[in-house]
């Protein structure tokens, strides 16, 4: 990867560091100068990194600000991470020059993360602060931060979010107040290979609240996307999001891009790639992201 997000030398204007980004009204342009202003008042961060557009660009943007030399990145391995995931991940850390943790985290040691509740998110995130933050410390880092970005704040029903601000991590993309549309823009314009990539929520987040979160489940959701996008490239149907949804009594529903639910629907044979299911089912309304999120009765209360 060639970018201008690798390690140059510290800048003095928060303009220069920003890059080249189409505005409206000082946005995002100016958004993005206040976060870099931000980061470079930092002696050093430690990016909670999943390897998702967010946190990319949040790792970039912090090497801009402080120099590769005084950033790392953590990327929390478990059975809800995709194999895949943390070796792309590992790659684009490596690209930037930072150095890169991959930290076992055990979020299936923790009750309410299993029971699977609306909150599952709380506990998810308390075990990964719970092994990032002593990280940081004994690398001598001085601070956190994670992608959260001002759509999530906006979204209403972000548990995950609490458990981050309860451990004192940083949220300098929501600081700043950009969007996710806005850091894809700004990626893009950086050279960032994330900058269009799909959202790749966690694998436990296919499985339906109340459904009781194994690593036998978490494996059996990952296998069943993994030979599914292969069934469609093979069928040559281009497909960019996609999820294998476990709704339980040994139910699959596949989610995919909105239009494409026709062509597939069309073709229901290439479904039969998903295996481990009794049924197997696809969402006529196509991929939402948080989709389980809408089955909640009171999701207020998990907030």
């Amino acid at each position: 990867m060639t970018s201008q997000a690798q390690a140059t030398p510290q800048a003095t204007d928060a303009a220069d560091r920003a890059g080249t980004l189409e505005s409206r009204d000082g946005a995002p342009a100016d958004r993005v100068g206040a976060m870099l202003d931000r980061l470079s008042s930092l002696p050093s961060l430690m990016v909670a990194f999943s390897g998702g557009a967010d946190s990319a660009f949040l790792l970039a943007a912090a090497v801009r600000a402080l120099g590769a030399e005084r950033v790392e990145a953590a990327t929390a391995v478990s059975p809800s991470l995709p194999r895949v995931e943390l070796d792309r991940a590992r790659e684009f850390a490596a690209e930037l020059g930072v150095a890169f943790h991959a930290p076992a985290t055990d979020e299936l040691s923790r009750e309410g993360y299993r029971a699977n509740a609306g909150d599952r998110c709380f506990f998810c995130k308390t075990e990964l602060m719970s092994v990032v933050g002593p990280l940081a410390a004994d690398r001598g880092i001085a601070a956190v931060a994670t992608g959260t970005n001002a759509d999530d704040l906006r979204a209403g029903f972000r548990p995950g979010i609490r458990a981050a601000a309860n451990a004192g991590a940083l949220t300098p993309l929501a600081d700043a107040g950009l969007t996710k549309a806005e850091i894809r823009a700004a990626s893009k314009a950086w050279g960032l290979p994330t900058w269009d990539k799909p959202a790749a929520a966690c694998l436990a987040s296919r499985i339906a609240y109340g459904t009781e979160v194994t690593a036998a489940g978490l494996e059996r959701v990952a296998e069943a996307e993994h030979a599914l996008r292969r069934a469609f490239a093979d069928a040559a149907i281009p497909v960019r999001n996609l999820r294998v949804r476990d709704m339980g009594d040994d139910i699959a529903k596949v989610e995919i891009d909105a239009e494409l639910v026709a062509t597939v629907a069309d073709r229901p044979g290439v479904l039969a790639a998903v295996e481990g299911f009794a049924a197997v089912r696809l969402d006529e309304r196509g991929f939402r992201s948080g989709a389980m999120n809408e089955l909640l009765p009171n999701p207020e209360r998990f907030r």
